[in-house]
């Protein structure tokens, strides 16, 4: 089974690394079909969000992408309310159910964004605003926080919506983003749960994060992917949605 968690993981990071996200939705789903304890699936997709995310915040780093991204107004406020999420407390029905809404929402979000024509809009500054930015990324940050899957993939769509920066500027602000979230979401788990941080949660850990760090590297080098972007969308959003509808299923029914 690690194997199999391991080589699933490792695709998910070749694909979401080379358009700057961290595939914490597919780790989680992956991971909810697995027999890991539920409360222990947030901590281990965050620490693998937080692997993949941080070569990819280098790379935009030394490729100047983050000059005139405004990526401090969003940051400012998420990254403490992730923390904020990260201790906060939830029984395991509550997690499901969080669980099961976020990747639901996050699957619809990538399958419509799969299917509608990417727009050149004119970069408003009121748009620009700090207070929006902050707005954005507070909500979305505590939202990951809960939950850990990172929350890139709620800020992204918002962003290329309200025209805040061109798509390859906004990729890494995505990156960024997620590795702020997810290192100040762990921190709050292991507030909050510190006995889920043992040496068994690292040698469970160890292999998804070997496997993701190679496919990152990788996907980051080709900023590519084997097949076309909109079919892969798809085929996530896909997995995403029914994982999220057999959870919530399941709650329901229990």
């Amino acid at each position: 089974m690690t194997i199999w968690i391991s080589l699933t993981f490792a695709l998910a990071a070749l694909i979401y690394s080379s358009v700057g996200f961290g595939g914490g939705s597919t780790y989680t789903a992956i991971l909810l079909v697995s027999d890991i304890d539920i409360l222990l699936i947030p901590i281990l997709s965050l620490i693998c969000n937080l692997v993949v995310t941080s070569s990819g915040v280098w790379r935009a780093y030394k490729a100047n992408l983050y000059r005139g991204s405004n990526l401090l107004p969003i940051l400012c406020i998420s990254v403490p309310l992730a923390f904020l999420g990260g201790i906060t407390p939830v029984d395991i029905n509550t997690l499901k159910a969080l669980l099961g809404v976020a990747l639901l929402l996050s699957g619809l979000q990538m399958g419509y964004t799969s299917f509608r024509q990417s727009e050149t809009s004119h970069l408003s500054e009121f748009k620009r605003k700090s207070i929006i930015g902050s707005a954005i990324g507070g909500i979305t940050g505590y939202i990951s926080g809960v939950v850990g899957i990172g929350g890139g993939i709620f800020l992204a769509p918002i962003l290329h919506m309200i025209g805040w920066a061109n798509p390859r500027k906004i990729a890494a602000i995505s990156s960024a983003y997620i590795a702020a979230n997810s290192l100040a979401a762990l921190s709050g788990k292991f507030i909050s749960t510190p006995k889920y941080f043992s040496s068994s949660t690292f040698h469970l850990a160890a292999p998804l994060v070997i496997g993701v760090v190679a496919a990152s590297w990788i996907g980051h080098k080709l900023m590519i992917g084997i097949l076309p972007e909109t079919l892969v969308k798809r085929l996530t959003a896909l997995l995403i949605i029914i994982v999220a509808i057999r959870l919530l299923f399941g709650l329901f029914q229990g």
